[in-house]
């Protein structure tokens, strides 16, 4: 577990000798000065911690904070192709600081030796770095000339941080540094589909780590007996809206899976056709009748045994993948690592890398202050953060103070939690609600693709006392239909479409599934 004395051990070491080193072996500092290397690397941090689009005149009142007086004109002359190579190499060293918290008391993700979910985001930059990150060269309105691209892999339960691994914008997703980090025996892996691949999964499954993913499709699917399937039709041929059945996947692999397969209420799966017949259009293609008609379909694949993983708590965990995504947009719309001030591309570029260190830190100060809370608040952490930034950056070089103020950040990240929301539940409601029983997920009639939670009582409808849920991503998030749960089937009220109130009887493990 990481501790307060922990954590300022690793920010003085990374934004001190660290820093220095890094400063005069890529000739950022040549002779002695007053902005060192470590100074310029801490006034940039705290600075754009504490105001992501700080100014010059705001970064150099930083730096007197820190004891360094410098002009706006003497720190601008600082950025170069020297400090982007500094930068680099200290978020780097800070990549590899390794620390985390006690796992959070969440029984489902208990059940595993981490929970990982992966992903990578791109960070377009000006297209005179091209040279040295290229990108996809504006294949989309979001790429370009120069890009970066950031390799991210965190640990649901404990939040242990792999990353950001920097690469160019143009690197595979197979080929980044995330998608090569071993994992360990008992890990649960979530990856979205640019990570597929039966190769790497036949090679995790053989180390023990197991892995729960939306199914590719054109993957091969054999039935334990050697017998080639297409997915529409074993789907079509199964006479319950639930599918949990082993399978083989790969015509060379044939790696032992589960396929777990859903169907999802009319409404929802008319929007999903809408969907994909409007990106197919933007992009001057047709969608096939197959692919339609797998729209009414929620496919997963996973090696994790029944025993260990129904599939009510499969379809919730797959949910819990886009965690990664919210973290992205909490580095973009709050720390604003995609944005700046400047046109100088040196200095863009490590603007980039300082905003990027300042993410790291404010990680580091969450698992300390806040991740053992299920119900935490990123945002609200990142907000407090962000108020105590410079209070940090005035106590910097004493350890004991440091320590303090660090126990002072942590007072404040533990009272930030998540609003109690009846609109949208947040992914540890109905992480924790697959330990309720009773508690069941269901659609509404509103045309949209948005679900509740409700209580089964004794007799009578569904309490509808919990919040509910939309999903934003159809291609992504997968859905939890009344289908899973025929007591509330039964009892939905009138309004509901008929499809789901017909849909409660005679599930294939059922038990197992009330049983969670």
């Amino acid at each position: 577990m990481a501790t307060i004395p922990q954590v300022a051990r690793a920010l003085q070491t990374v934004l001190g000798p660290v820093a220095e080193r890094a400063a005069r072996a890529t000739g950022l500092v040549q002779r002695a000065s007053k902005l060192t290397g470590a100074r310029f690397v801490q006034t940039l941090v705290f600075g754009w911690l504490a105001q992501p689009q700080a100014r010059l005149s705001q970064l150099v009142q930083t730096a007197a904070t820190l004891g360094v007086e410098i002009s706006a004109q003497g720190l601008d002359a600082r950025f170069g192709e020297a400090s982007a190579d500094c930068w680099r190499e200290v978020v780097e060293a800070a990549v590899q600081v390794v620390l985390a918290a006690d796992p959070v008391a969440v029984p489902v993700l208990q059940r595993f030796t981490a929970v990982m979910v992966q992903d990578c985001t791109t960070l377009t930059l000006p297209d005179a770095l091209a040279t040295a990150w290229p990108g996809c060269g504006g294949s989309t309105p979001t790429s370009g000339a120069a890009a970066l691209k950031l390799g991210v892999r965190l640990d649901l339960a404990s939040g242990r941080l792999d990353g950001p691994h920097v690469e160019a914008g143009r690197t595979n997703d197979h080929t980044t540094t995330v998608a090569t980090l071993p994992l360990p025996a008992g890990a649960l892996r979530l990856a979205d589909l640019g990570f597929f691949s039966l190769t790497e999964l036949a090679a995790q499954d053989a180390q023990g780590v197991y892995f729960l993913s939306r199914w590719q499709p054109g993957t091969a699917i054999f039935t334990p007996d050697g017998q080639r399937h297409e997915l529409l039709p074993l789907l079509e041929a199964a006479a319950t809206p639930v599918v949990d059945q082993p399978v083989r996947l790969g015509a060379r692999q044939r790696l032992p899976a589960r396929l777990l397969a859903v169907r999802v209420p009319q409404e929802v799966a008319d929007q999903r056709r809408r969907r994909l017949r409007a990106a197919a259009r933007d992009k001057g293609r047709a969608v096939s009748a197959t692919r339609l008609a797998l729209c009414a379909w929620t496919v997963l694949v996973t090696n994790v045994p029944a025993e260990r993983l129904t599939v009510r708590e499969a379809l919730v965990l797959a949910r819990a993948r886009w965690q990664i995504e919210l973290l992205f947009k909490l580095w973009k719309s709050h720390q604003q690592v995609d944005e700046w001030r400047s046109g100088n591309p040196w200095r863009i570029l490590t603007e980039v890398y300082a905003k990027l260190l300042a993410v790291i830190v404010q990680h580091w100060l969450i698992l300390v202050g806040c991740w053992h809370a299920p119900d935490r608040s990123l945002v609200k952490a990142a907000q407090a953060i962000q108020a105590h930034a410079l209070h940090l950056a005035a106590v910097f070089d004493e350890h004991s103070r440091l320590c303090q103020a660090l126990q002072t950040v942590s007072r404040c990240l533990a009272v930030g939690r998540l609003n109690k929301r009846k609109t949208a539940p947040a992914t540890v409601q109905l992480l924790l609600a697959l330990e309720t029983e009773g508690l069941v997920v269901h659609f509404t009639d509103t045309g949209r693709d948005r679900c509740w939670l409700g209580r089964v009582w004794g007799s009578g409808a569904p309490d509808r006392r919990g919040p509910s849920c939309e999903d934003t991503d159809a291609g992504t998030s997968p859905h939890l239909p009344t289908d899973l749960y025929p007591r509330a089937a039964r009892r939905l009220p009138a309004g509901h479409p008929p499809a789901q109130r017909a849909a409660g009887a005679g599930l294939p493990g059922q038990a197992g599934a009330a049983a969670a």
